[in-house]
C-alpha cells in the first residue's frame, strides 16, 4: 500500500492549471495535498482535506473517480491517471484518528439539523467549528444516512462512521437519534426552542417506484429496502434486479454474498448510470447484465419484459412484441430514491417541486425563513461529494444568517 500511493504521488504533474481540481465538485486542491505528502507533512495536509470537505475520508472511499478527479487528470489522456483516491484516502483515515478538536468560544445562537447524512454531517461540523451550538435530529438509530443504511459493509466499513460521531460528539455536537422531526417533534417546536437556523438534510431516502402491477407482491423487493438489513432478507437462488445504477451493483454484489447463486440486473438501454469499475466489481463477482429490457409488470414468477430494438448506433427504435418473462426467486428494484414528504406535510411554508426536492434560493435558504437546505433533498439523489459540497455553501449561508440576527 505505502509504496503503491508513493508511486502514484510522483506521478502527478503538479500541472499549474490543475484539471484534476476543477473536476472534484468540492475542488479538493490535489496538487497541493500530494506535495504535502512527499514532504512528509501529514497531518497538514489531513487538516487541508478536512477542512475543504469534511467527509473526505468517506468520499475517498466511494466516490465516482473515473468520472470526476482521476476523469480529469492530464495523465489520464494519453496514460493512466494518478489515482489521488488512494493518497486521500491514506491521509484522511489517519487524520480522522490523530486530528486535534479545538473548541472555539460559544456563540450565543444555536442551530438544529436535521438528518445525520453526508449534509448533515458537514453542516454540523462546519457550524461547530464556528463556535455554534449544534443538536442534530436523526431518525434512524445511527448516523449516516445512506452512508449506514445504503452502502454495503464490504465497499465503507461502518466503523468510519463510528469514528465520525466521536470526532463531532469531541466537537460539541450533540446528536439525537430515533428522533424524528415531522412526527412528534416539529420544526416549528424547534424555533420555538430557541434554536436561531434550522438545516434540512433528509436526504432522498425514499425508494422510487415503477408505477407497475406486481410491486407489493411479497417475492418483490425495493433496493434500499434491502441494502439496509440484507440478512432480514432471503432472495433465494435466482434474482433479478431492475436497474442498473450503482446502487443496483451494490444490490448484485450484496446478494451474491448472502446466498444468492444467479443474480441479473436489467436495463432498458445500453446507457447506464453505474460507473465502470463497479460494472467491473459486480461482474467480477459473478453478476450477469442484460440490456434493452423494458420492464412491464412482475408476477410471482418474476419480471415481464418487452425486448427492445435497436439501431446501428444503440438507440431504441421499438420493442418485440412478444413479452418475456424471467423466472426469479426474487425481483429487487433499483432505480434510483426520492425525498420523503413528511416534513413539507407538517411545516407550513415549506415548498417542494414535483419530485418532493425542497425549493431553495441561492443561499439555500427555504421558502421558510431561518430553515435552509442542501444535499439530495435538494438536488435529488446525487453523490456524497455533490451533497457536501452544497451543504459547505449552506452552513455559510446560515452563518451569515445568524451573525445578521439581533441579539
Amino acid at each position: 500500500m505505502a509504496l503503491h500511493i508513493v508511486a502514484e504521488a510522483n506521478r502527478c504533474l503538479n500541472c499549474k492549471n490543475p484539471r484534476c481540481q476543477q473536476g472534484c465538485p468540492v475542488h479538493t486542491p490535489i496538487p497541493m495535498i500530494i506535495q504535502m505528502f512527499k514532504e512528509g507533512r501529514l497531518m497538514e495536509a489531513g487538516q487541508k482535506l478536512f477542512e475543504n470537505n469534511p467527509m473526505s475520508a468517506v468520499c475517498a472511499i466511494v466516490c465516482n473517480h473515473e468520472k470526476q478527479c482521476a476523469g480529469s487528470c492530464i495523465r489520464g489522456i494519453k496514460d493512466t491517471p494518478v489515482h489521488f483516491s488512494s493518497i486521500e484516502a491514506y491521509i484522511s483515515d489517519m487524520y480522522l484518528d490523530r486530528m486535534t478538536v479545538e473548541r472555539p468560544a460559544k456563540k450565543d445562537k444555536k442551530a438544529a439539523v436535521i438528518g445525520c447524512g453526508p449534509a448533515g454531517m458537514t453542516v454540523a461540523i462546519k457550524l461547530a467549528q464556528a463556535g455554534y451550538p449544534v443538536t442534530v435530529f436523526e431518525w434512524k438509530g445511527k448516523i449516516g444516512g445512506l452512508l449506514q443504511y445504503g452502502i454495503p459493509e464490504f465497499r465503507l466499513p461502518k466503523s468510519f462512521l463510528d469514528r465520525y460521531q466521536a470526532r463531532m460528539e469531541e466537537m460539541g455536537i450533540t446528536i439525537r437519534t430515533n428522533t424524528t422531526i415531522g412526527s412528534v417533534l416539529m420544526i416549528d417546536e424547534l424555533i420555538r426552542d430557541g434554536y436561531s437556523s434550522i438545516f434540512i438534510g433528509t436526504g432522498a431516502e425514499k425508494p422510487r417506484t415503477l408505477g407497475l402491477q406486481g410491486e407489493s407482491l411479497g417475492n418483490v423487493l425495493f433496493g434500499l429496502n434491502y441494502l439496509a438489513n440484507p440478512r432480514g432478507h432471503k432472495l433465494g437462488d435466482t434474482v433479478a434486479i431492475i436497474g442498473m445504477g450503482n446502487a443496483a451493483m451494490d444490490v448484485a454484489r450484496t446478494a451474491l454474498r448472502n446466498g444468492s447463486r444467479h443474480v441479473t440486473l436489467y436495463a432498458r438501454s445500453k446507457n447506464v448510470t453505474a460507473s465502470s469499475s463497479e460494472i467491473a466489481y459486480a461482474e467480477l463477482d459473478g453478476a450477469e447484465f442484460v440490456f434493452g429490457m423494458q420492464i412491464e409488470k412482475i408476477t410471482d414468477e418474476g419480471p415481464v419484459f418487452k425486448k427492445a430494438v435497436f439501431d446501428e448506433n444503440d438507440r431504441i427504435v421499438g420493442y418485440e412484441d412478444e413479452p418475456v418473462q424471467i423466472h426469479a426467486d426474487s425481483t429487487v428494484i433499483s432505480i434510483s430514491q426520492v425525498p420523503r414528504a413528511k416534513l413539507v406535510r407538517t411545516t407550513d411554508g415549506l415548498d417542494a417541486g414535483e419530485r418532493g426536492t425542497l425549493t431553495v434560493d441561492e443561499n439555500y435558504m427555504t421558502t421558510r425563513p431561518g430553515v435552509f437546505a442542501a444535499g439530495d433533498v435538494v438536488t435529488g439523489a446525487k453523490t456524497v461529494v455533490h451533497a457536501v459540497d452544497g451543504a459547505k455553501q449552506a452552513a455559510a449561508a446560515m452563518i451569515r444568517y445568524m451573525e445578521a440576527q439581533a441579539d
